[in-house]
């Protein structure tokens, strides 16, 4: 999930794809603000995406699998072959269903869609059993670089939220000429090691239970007893997105994703190093150096932030503006949470449009 020391001021916060429907009903998520569309430079209004009922889809009609870089990635690809990319990415404890509905909905307007399963999720493995089972970020980005060459994309939207969100910041950060324009959301959540050393306020650390758990030999335990893990990934789902009401059958779509064999490994990884309780490894030493300089991100970009996510910092994107030092627009979206693709995908899928189009 997102960085503790990003969020430091929350005190107090709670806790190819199916045709799409057109008459679908409007969610209830909304932009506080920023223009109902985005506009080019030449003064041409971004495309409406319409708007569908959130759980219109259920799934993708079928994964494909790619070596690049250290994985064999699966992913999920809808849209035409030759339209402008945009690459989805998901977060913890989650997978690639969170796109399920913005896949198809971006798919019609003529995007070429890819939804990659991250490393240590779903059908995405390493080639190498003597790999390291790494999750420091700049490897997650790294991965999604891979992919983009071995697929012979030079450049594409990113979006994400999450793991997903600072996977995207990440690239556009150091790779800027891989990317088109970016929507990230909780805004800017590249990780401060430094920072993570010292303590938050209490209400802070308390909404990071799961870190300080896995932390502990009890929440490794957890995590490598598949039932254990799949319980605790559903727990964590109904603190973070209060107003989701999801069914038995959305989350086991998703939970399917927590099967993976290094997923354990990979999920413990990455909280562990965050806090400093593991090294890195030499390889990403250089990348990780000038993250922890918290580099601009120039790229067009838009920032979403679910309001009832309690990891969504207060101030209407105000504690990160600075970041963001190209064209930029913030979105406070109402009565949605952590999930926020999955819970308001037409919301998602207009902020995908419009940054390509700032």
């Amino acid at each position: 999930m997102i960085n503790r020391r990003t969020f430091s001021k929350t005190v107090g916060l709670g806790a190819g794809a199916a045709a799409v429907s057109l008459s679908g009903i409007q969610s209830n998520a909304s932009a506080a603000t920023g223009p109902a569309a985005a506009r080019q430079p030449g003064g041409t209004s971004a495309p409406t995406v319409p708007s569908i009922a959130p759980g219109t889809h259920t799934g993708f009609r079928t994964l494909r699998q790619i070596k690049a870089g250290v994985l064999d990635i699966s992913y999920a690809e809808a849209g035409p072959a030759h339209g402008p990319v945009v690459v989805l990415l998901h977060g913890w404890p989650y997978d690639i269903h969170s796109y399920a509905d913005v896949a198809p909905l971006l798919a019609d307007l003529g995007y070429r869609v890819l939804v990659p399963y991250l490393r240590g999720h779903g059908s995405t493995r390493f080639l190498s059993r003597r790999t390291p089972r790494n999750a420091e970020q700049s490897a997650i980005a790294l991965d999604i670089i891979a992919l983009m060459d071995a697929l012979k994309i030079d450049k594409a939207v990113l979006a994400g939220f999450d793991w997903g969100s600072r996977t995207a910041d990440i690239i556009a950060a150091l790779w800027p000429e891989r990317v088109t324009s970016l929507v990230s959301t909780t805004g800017y959540v590249i990780t401060n090691l430094k920072a993570q050393l010292t303590p938050a306020a209490p209400a802070v650390e308390h909404n990071w239970w799961y870190q300080w758990y896995f932390a502990t030999d009890r929440g490794k335990q957890a995590m490598e007893n598949v039932d254990e893990r799949i319980a605790l990934c559903r727990y964590v789902w109904t603190l973070v997105s209060p107003n989701w009401n999801f069914d038995d059958a959305t989350f086991q779509r998703t939970a399917q994703a927590f099967h993976n064999p290094d997923y354990a490994a990979i999920v413990l990884y990455n909280y562990r190093w965050r806090i400093g309780l593991i090294e890195g490894e030499p390889r990403y030493d250089r990348y990780e150096k000038q993250l922890a300089a918290q580099p601009s991100i120039h790229v067009p970009t838009i920032t979403l932030d679910p309001a009832l996510d309690p990891f969504t910092p207060p101030g209407d994107g105000t504690t990160y503006r600075s970041h963001f030092t190209g064209p930029y627009e913030h979105r406070t979206i109402a009565n949605i949470g952590h999930n926020l693709p999955q819970e308001a995908p037409t919301t998602f899928a207009q902020a995908v449009v419009d940054a390509d189009h700032l």
